[in-house]
C-alpha cells in the first residue's frame, strides 16, 4: 500500500467536537448534521489515508487547461468522471501529482469535512501541503480545517440559525439544490436533535475495527450486530473475554493493534 498520505489517522474525540462547536457557536446536533450530509461517516479509508474526492475540473482550472487534451480523465473542463471511491481516487490523484503536485492537491476534497485543497489558506493553513499533513493526522484536525473554512465564510451563523439553504449554498455552491443538501441537512439535524448523538466511544471502536479489517459496518457511533460481531472477532483473536462491552479499556486495546500505542 502507498504510504505517502498515511499519518496517525486518529478518530474524532470529545475534545475535537467541543473545540469546533465552541468556535462556531453551535451545538453538537448542527455539527453532526453537517458531517452526516457531507461525509460517509469517517474521515479516513480503511488503509488510514484521508477520505478524498479528486475533482478533475478543478485541476484543469488550476493548470490553465494545459493538460486537458493529453489527460482528459484527470484534467477536464467538465466536472465528473469520478469512477470508484476509496483507493481509486488516490490513483487519480497520483496521475495528477505527476503533472503538477500543487494543482493536484488543490483539486482534492480532504477528510471528514471534504475540505478542498484550494481553500487551505482560508481554512487557516499557510499552504496546501501543510493542510494535507494535518488531514492525515486526525479527524480532529480535519474538523478543525473544515471549521476554519466555515467561519471564514461566515457560514457558522447560518448553521447556528438553522438557515439550511444559506449554509448549503455557501458550502456546496449554487447547485446545492440538485443534491438536496438543504433538505438533507434539516432532516439530519432533526434526527440528531431528537434521537440522540453518536456515541464517540463506540465510533472510535468502529474506526479501529475498520483499520483492522474486521468490518464493523458503518462508522456511525451506534453499536449493532455488525459492530459486535467485529468486536467479538477481535476479542477472540487476541485472547480476550468475548462480550459486547465497548468501553475505554477495549478501545485502548483496539488502538494498540490498529495504530500502535
Amino acid at each position: 500500500m502507498p504510504t505517502e498520505f498515511v499519518g496517525t489517522a486518529l478518530p474524532l474525540d470529545e475534545a475535537g467536537v467541543n473545540e469546533v462547536v465552541g468556535r462556531m457557536g453551535i451545538h453538537a446536533p448542527e455539527l453532526w448534521a453537517v458531517l452526516n450530509v457531507e461525509t460517509r461517516g469517517c474521515g479516513f479509508l480503511p488503509d488510514k489515508r484521508p477520505a478524498i474526492l479528486y475533482e478533475r475540473h478543478i485541476f484543469s482550472k488550476e493548470t490553465n487547461h494545459k493538460f486537458d487534451s493529453a489527460h482528459p480523465d484527470i484534467s477536464n473542463r467538465n466536472q465528473g468522471g469520478y469512477g470508484g471511491d476509496g483507493a481509486h481516487q488516490y490513483d487519480r490523484l497520483a496521475k495528477a501529482i505527476a503533472l503538477d503536485r500543487k494543482a493536484a492537491l488543490d483539486a482534492v476534497s480532504w477528510g471528514i469535512g471534504q475540505l478542498m485543497g484550494f481553500n487551505s489558506e482560508i481554512a487557516g493553513y499557510p499552504d496546501v501541503e501543510t493542510m494535507v499533513k494535518a488531514m492525515m493526522e486526525s479527524e480532529n484536525d480535519q474538523l478543525r480545517g473544515m471549521t476554519g473554512e466555515i467561519v471564514h465564510n461566515g457560514l457558522h451563523r447560518a448553521l447556528r440559525d438553522h438557515r439550511w439553504r444559506d449554509f448549503a449554498r455557501g458550502y456546496n455552491g449554487p447547485k446545492y439544490a440538485e443534491n438536496q443538501y438543504d433538505t438533507r441537512l434539516a432532516a439530519a439535524y432533526q434526527k440528531y436533535a431528537n434521537g440522540g448523538l453518536p456515541d464517540l466511544t463506540v465510533r472510535t471502536a468502529q474506526v479501529y475495527l475498520t483499520y483492522l479489517g474486521l468490518n464493523p459496518g458503518p462508522v456511525d457511533g451506534q453499536a449493532g450486530r455488525r459492530t459486535f460481531s467485529a468486536l467479538n472477532e477481535f476479542q477472540h483473536q487476541n485472547g480476550l473475554p468475548v462480550n459486547n462491552t465497548i468501553d475505554e479499556s477495549i478501545v485502548a486495546r483496539l488502538k494498540e493493534k490498529a495504530i500502535g500505542s
